[in-house]
């Protein structure tokens, strides 16, 4: 597509967004889109701890543990970088809302074919296509929530929603231990698949009341529907709070379009924004290496070396996965107040040093079952921030008309470097039942992650409290409407509404 202009407006909506209390409407939006990665935690984990039981004779399908945390971990894992840049495109296109509904329902339909695999390639080919749905919801995803949550909050909400992945992983886990005890073993890895289902059929229902992103209608050339939306929150909050709302002053000057063209895209993430480039695939690459790897691989590690049977890996997971929850939860406000560069730096790094040193432990066999997962427990308290702290990082430092791409992008491309590389590396070395090949997979998972924290040391941009046209300036902003810089969260007085240029 072209970058055709309509027309030019100047508008206060990203201010007005901004200056909202919060409030019921911003729990809504958190419900009805943060509760996907609950979703994606339940479903690469069920996979994990179902791998054993799905290995199994008599299960139905004719398939190896190692093919299923090898080849079907990155098989969804390249499913998902490819929805993410297909869908990601279309989000940027035609908005937020259409994106977040189609994507939802692909990773339903997908999940529930999974069920009802009748042989390994069925199987593999419908992981592809879960992922598929899962990789478009990031991009979505991510670019309504912070295009929604006032500046001021967006850090922590964006930490904590990202990290809610692993309320769905201890759930997957916790679920897998009465399905695998307790039903045939042709039948309870397709109960638990059936059950992600149902989840997502409950949240498809809540996500139809979430509206479409004002900062995406007013560029796109529907300034009215934009004005209408702000102006039914501001009422909705003014009703809630019994407070009259602060007017605000700034405002921007937008030349709106319908859509903006691959060119422009590349050449503002890579010479307009080179070092934020780098910085975006340094944090996505040293996550997902990691991640993607324990994930899929650690019922793996606890049934190889310490004799864990299958049907009792979910607990040592479920404890994994409170320690992922618990880092946003308990440090995501400090990314809004101590700030985002030496947050993400310092969770990137201390996580990479804990996890060298739970190698150390491991490879001098003075671990147990228990305690090795005590040990990822507070590794992962602090890199579950950092990860999370990776895809709020592209989704605001770059123009409004690029963000759902740029957080495609960056998924993809970092995803497939180390999300698939990942799962296969770990999953190879993890099967020779080696103690020496297993810590060297732990090493190289360390090690990707202190890489990405020295990046964010010297790359990180300060994105703590400031508006996100503050931040990057969008593609559609007029020179007579520059973006005044923040003068912290209050706002002062405007008229309210868009009038034309």
């Amino acid at each position: 597509m072209s970058d055709a202009s309509i027309g030019t407006i100047r508008t206060n909506v990203p201010a007005r967004l901004d200056r909202l209390p919060w409030s019921r409407w911003h729990w809504m939006i958190i419900i009805g889109l943060g509760t996907v990665w609950i979703l994606d935690g339940l479903e690469v984990t069920i996979v994990g701890n179902l791998s054993g039981a799905i290995a199994k004779p008599g299960s139905g399908l004719e398939i190896s543990q190692g093919q299923i945390t090898g080849l079907a971990a990155a098989l969804y894992v390249a499913g998902a970088c490819t929805g993410a840049l297909f869908f990601g495109w279309l989000t940027d296109r035609l908005g937020r809302k259409k994106l977040f509904l189609i994507t939802l329902a692909v990773y339903l339909a997908a999940t529930a074919l999974t069920a009802l695999a009748f042989d390994s390639w069925w199987f593999f080919l419908f992981r592809f296509l879960t992922g598929l749905g899962i990789g478009g919801e990031y991009a979505a995803i991510n670019s309504a929530i912070d295009e929604l949550i006032p500046a001021r909050h967006r850090g922590r909400i964006d930490i904590i929603i990202n990290g809610t992945f692993w309320a769905g992983a201890a759930l997957g886990a916790l679920l897998t231990v009465p399905l695998l005890n307790g039903l045939p073993v042709n039948v309870g890895w397709r109960v638990a698949f059936g059950l992600g289902v149902l989840l997502g059929l409950v949240i498809l229902l809540v996500r139809r009341h979430v509206p479409e992103s004002p900062r995406w209608l007013f560029i796109h050339g529907r300034s009215e529907e934009a004005e209408r939306l702000v102006e039914g929150v501001e009422q909705e909050v003014h009703r809630e709070t019994g407070k009259r709302l602060d007017e605000v002053e700034q405002s921007i000057t937008i030349r709106q379009r319908h859509s903006v063209g691959f060119v422009t895209i590349a050449h503002t993430l890579f010479a307009r924004y080179p070092r934020r480039a780098i910085l975006g695939f340094a944090l996505f690459i040293g996550q997902a290496f990691l991640y993607n790897a324990i994930t899929f691989g650690y019922a793996q590690v606890l049934e190889t070396f310490f004799k864990v049977p299958s049907g009792n890996t979910g607990y040592y997971f479920a404890v994994i996965a409170v320690g992922n929850l618990l880092g946003p939860v308990l440090l995501g406000k400090l990314f809004d107040t101590v700030g985002r560069r030496i947050m993400i730096a310092g969770t990137y790094l201390l996580s990479g040093v804990l996890l060298l040193g739970t190698a150390l432990l491991f490879n001098a066999g003075v671990l147990t079952g228990t305690t090795m997962t005590a040990c990822w427990c507070v590794v992962l308290f602090f890199a579950s921030c950092g990860a999370s702290a990776a895809y709020l990082t592209v989704s605001e430092i770059f123009p409004m008309e690029t963000r759902a791409m740029a957080i495609a992008f960056f998924y993809a491309i970092g995803t497939a470097a180390g999300g698939i590389a990942g799962p296969l590396i770990f999953s190879k070395l993890v099967s020779t039942g080696r103690v020496g090949d297993t810590v060297l997979a732990f090493v190289l998972g360390g090690l990707v992650m202190i890489a990405g924290g020295l990046v964010a040391a010297f790359l990180g941009v300060r994105a703590e409290r400031r508006s996100l046209e503050d931040i990057a300036r969008p593609l559609s902003a007029q020179d007579d409407g520059d973006v005044p810089r923040q003068r912290g969260s209050g706002p002062a007085d405007l008229p309210t509404g868009a009038a034309p240029a």
